[in-house]
């Protein structure tokens, strides 16, 4: 679950973490009676769930509230189109209203977990304002790492070190140690899976303020934190996404034209991988489960049928505890409620296969059967 930049900062202050003051607004109205409360210069920031905003147009300065007033008409309500949204952009329903700063620095710091390593690690560079991919790109040797272990947390001396390293001094330098290390408390008691600040900024007096917040958490972890799920923003999810949710499927959206259905993870994978090998594109994950009743079948068809970049469909399931009869009747039953077009690829294996061809073969629909997952990859290609 992603937060907008004002959900993330509140989160951020409520650890301790230093932040502009600022509100959030959904209507004109609104940005110039906070512009008005904060004085002087303001910043007026789209919030949508992507980076690059600032590039996009979606962040303005106003010397004033009533020119605050005049950004506002401007950029709520428009589809803001950044390197994160794609060509089809995010239309802006709500504004951050901020305080502006004087800033003398900028640099980037996150908390993410390194698979490689295993552990959290902590991010920091000197090169703030950048994507943090570019500056991986460009300049790797900007980047700075400390690996976190997990018995003894961020340790006073790794945040030290990275202040020295990000060239910080006497008092900005001494700020930086609690400033990461409420960083960290936010990652660990939020359950969170990525904490960024781009750009954390060093204003002209030596402070140390977080001028951006990106915040994702672990879907997994939210029965915890009622209070953080409770801000989710529909409106930035996507909609088949959130359909399988509702029927505990687990449903990724990809830029293919070729829908998956497939029970089992790592089956799902090494599905969307021969899909490729084959010379198509996935359009999602989509991993049914081992458990899954015709009804649930039916609805995973659906789901995959929301996406109007679907221009053939592999279902590939391994018959286990979930049986093939009862995959090939939800097929069925599927393709006829929703007079499916694109073709159909069926590939069954395991418990009560041939029952579950049976059922294909005589439902008079238009299914391509297959034995091999290659040879069903090669099929749907071919039918595109």
């Amino acid at each position: 679950m992603k937060l907008h930049e004002h959900q993330g900062k509140e989160l951020l202050a409520r650890f301790g973490v230093p932040v502009p003051r600022g509100k959030v607004a959904f209507t004109v109205d609104e940005v110039e009676r906070i512009a008005i409360s904060l004085g002087g210069t303001v910043v007026v920031k789209a919030q949508i769930h992507a980076g690059g905003r600032g590039k996009g147009g979606g962040v303005k300065l106003a010397k004033d509230a009533c020119e605050a007033r005049v950004l506002a008409k401007q950029i709520l309500g428009m589809t803001l189109v950044t390197i994160q949204t794609g060509p089809a952009g995010k239309k802006v329903g709500r504004l951050l209203i901020e305080e502006g700063c004087s800033i003398a620095r900028e640099l980037y710091v996150g908390l993410t977990l390194d698979r490689g390593a295993s552990r959290l690690v902590f991010i920091a560079s000197t090169e703030g304002g950048m994507e943090i991919e570019e500056v991986a790109r460009v300049a790797p040797h900007k980047i700075l790492k400390e690996i976190i272990d997990p018995a003894q947390g961020l340790t006073t001396q790794q945040a030290e070190k990275l202040a020295t390293a990000l060239g910080l001094t006497g008092d900005t330098a001494r700020a930086f140690v609690p400033f990461a290390s409420n960083l960290y408390r936010v990652y660990l008691e939020c359950d969170a899976s990525l904490v960024e600040i781009n750009p954390l900024v060093v204003t002209k007096d030596g402070k140390l303020l977080a001028l951006d917040a990106k915040i994702a958490l672990d879907d997994n972890a939210l029965f915890r934190h009622a209070d953080i799920e409770a801000l989710r923003d529909l409106t930035e999810e996507d909609p088949a996404e959130m359909e399988a949710k509702t029927f505990e499927l687990s449903y990724i959206s990809l830029d293919g034209n070729i829908g998956c259905m497939v029970n089992g993870a790592g089956l799902a994978m090494a599905t969307m991988d021969i899909i490729k090998l084959a010379g198509g594109m996935p359009a999602n994950f989509l991993d049914v489960g081992g458990s899954a009743t015709k009804e649930t079948v039916a609805e995973a068809f659906k789901i995959i049928l929301l996406d109007p970049k679907v221009k053939g469909i592999l279902v590939n399931i391994f018959g286990g505890i979930m049986k093939c009869d009862i995959v090939a009747e939800g097929i069925v039953a599927a393709t006829k409620e929703l007079a499916v077009k694109v073709p159909v690829v069926v590939r069954l294996q395991g418990t009560r296969v041939e029952e579950g061809r049976a059922i294909l073969a005589s439902s008079g629909l238009n299914l391509i059967p297959a034995d091999g997952l290659a040879e069903a990859a090669q099929k749907v290609v071919a039918t595109l």
